[in-house]
């Protein structure tokens, strides 16, 4: 069955089930792919992560199963299950599974300002 690049619309489905862990690595899956922003799935086994860096815009975690430490300029943040944070634009930030785990990482970009653009 060959992976989709979005989700099906008007279909119903769970988060966790929509993808699998893959051994000493990070799987994902768009959810919605957009200009205006994007819905990612991720599942991350125990000890994998994403080293620090920055991101031009705000992103929304959730996590969906598991426990996950975040770093945000340099403060950390202990993430279970039905927590959520969001990660500011443009400040250093890190993410380590301390156990398997899923997040649903939500990411929408600013509409460029047409008047600075040009200049």
């Amino acid at each position: 069955m060959a992976e989709q690049k979005e989700f099906e619309k008007s279909e119903i489905f769970r988060f966790n089930e929509e993808v699998d862990y893959i051994e000493g690595g990070i799987a994902s899956r768009n959810i919605i792919k957009k200009p205006a922003g994007n819905i990612s799935l991720f599942a991350f086994d125990k000890g994998e992560g994403l080293s620090e860096h920055t991101a031009p815009f705000d992103a929304l975690v959730f996590v969906t199963e598991g426990n996950a430490e975040i770093t945000i300029d340099k403060k950390v943040f202990n993430l279970q299950s039905g927590d959520s944070l969001i990660m500011p634009a443009n400040i250093p930030h890190a993410l380590k599974a301390k156990e398997k785990f899923k997040m649903v990482l939500t990411m929408i970009k600013e509409k460029e300002d047409k008047k600075n653009s040009d200049s």
